[in-house]
C-alpha cells in the first residue's frame, strides 16, 4: 500500500508541474499530459528497468510517447527520475530549451524517439523489439498511444505486424481518454469495439482504469507473463484529469490558463496556500 500511495504522490506532483509548466509558458497540452500521470508513474517508479544516472545505457528498458504532445507530463517524471533538473522545466517551449512543444531525439535525456508526427511510435517500438531479439537482449519496449492517435491507419499496420513476429517483449499502453483535438472519439471516428479490434489483431488485451495505480501495476505484471504475443493495455482516463476547468472537455487539449484557473488547479491537487502564493507571485514575474 506503501507503494501505491508513493506512486499516487509522484503522479500528483507530476500534474502540479504539468500545470505549473504550461501556465508559465502560456499554452501547452494540458489535457493529453495529466491523462497519462498515473501511467507514467507506474512506468518509471515500478515497471522498467533503467539507470537515472545514465539515460542511454544499453540495456535499459525504452518507453515512446507516440502522443508526443502529452510530453509536459513525461518532463515532469524525468524531473523526478533526475533525467534533468526540476528547474529546467519552467523552461517549457522557450527557444533554447530542451523541453520543447514535442519530444525531440537527442535534444532532452531520456527521449528515445521524436514524436509529434502522430502514429509511428507502435511502428518504432517494434523495429525495437525486433532490434533486442536480434542481439539476444531482454530489455522490454513500452509505447504509449493515443486513442485520437488511432485513427492513423499507421497504428493499424503495426497492430497487424507486432503478432507475426511475437514480440512478447513489446507492451502498447492506449490512453484512451474518450477525446480527439476538437471533440469526442466516438464523434469523430469512433474505436469500439476497441477490445475485440485489437483481439482480433493478435494481442494479449487488459482493461484498466488509468488512474487506478493498483490495477496498472497488475496490468503490467499481467504483461509480463504473456509469451509469443505482444500486449496492449487499454487504460480508461479522463482527459485534463485534476484540472477542474477543463476536465473531460476538448478544450483542454491545448490550454492557455487564467491565473485564475491556475490557483484554482494548484489548490485542488493540494499545494499549500503559501506554495500557491509564491507560484502565483512567480507567474506574474514572468509575464
Amino acid at each position: 500500500m506503501n507503494d501505491i500511495n508513493k506512486l499516487k504522490e509522484i503522479a500528483t506532483r507530476v500534474r502540479i508541474n504539468v500545470v505549473k509548466m504550461i501556465a508559465l509558458s502560456g499554452v501547452g497540452h494540458a489535457g493529453g499530459a495529466s491523462s497519462i500521470a498515473d501511467i507514467l508513474s507506474v512506468l518509471y517508479f515500478h515497471e522498467m528497468n533503467f539507470d537515472p544516472k545514465n539515460p542511454n545505457f544499453a540495456d535499459r528498458d525504452r518507453f515512446i510517447l507516440s502522443k508526443g504532445h502529452g510530453c509536459p507530463a513525461l518532463y515532469a517524471i524525468f524531473a523526478e527520475v533526475g533525467f534533468i533538473p526540476k528547474q529546467l522545466l519552467w523552461t517549457l517551449h522557450e527557444i533554447d530549451s530542451p523541453l520543447q512543444m514535442h519530444p525531440e531525439l537527442g535534444l532532452c535525456p531520456g527521449i528515445e524517439m521524436s514524436t509529434g508526427a502522430l502514429g509511428q511510435g507502435l511502428s518504432a517500438g517494434i523495429g525495437m523489439a525486433l532490434g533486442a531479439r536480434l542481439r539476444k537482449k531482454d530489455f522490454r519496449i513500452y509505447v504509449l498511444i493515443g486513442d485520437g492517435e488511432s485513427n492513423e491507419g499507421q497504428i493499424w499496420e503495426a497492430a497487424m505486424s507486432a503478432p507475426k513476429f511475437k514480440l512478447d517483449n513489446l507492451v502498447a499502453i492506449m490512453d484512451y481518454n474518450k477525446f480527439c483535438l476538437s471533440d469526442r472519439t466516438q464523434e469523430v471516428m469512433p474505436l469500439e469495439p476497441l477490445f475485440d479490434k485489437w483481439i482480433a489483431f493478435g494481442w494479449h488485451v487488459i482493461e484498466v482504469n488509468g488512474h487506478s495505480i493498483k490495477q496498472l501495476i497488475h496490468a503490467f505484471e499481467q504483461a509480463r507473463q504473456i509469451k509469443g504475443r505482444p500486449t496492449i493495455i487499454i487504460a480508461h482516463t479522463v482527459k485534463g484529469y485534476g484540472i477542474p476547468a477543463v476536465e473531460d472537455k476538448a478544450e483542454s487539449h491545448s490550454v492557455t490558463f487564467t491565473d485564475n484557473q491556475v490557483s484554482e488547479t494548484l489548490l485542488a491537487l493540494g499545494c499549500p496556500q503559501l506554495e500557491v502564493s509564491q507560484f502565483m507571485q512567480q507567474l506574474k514575474e514572468k509575464h
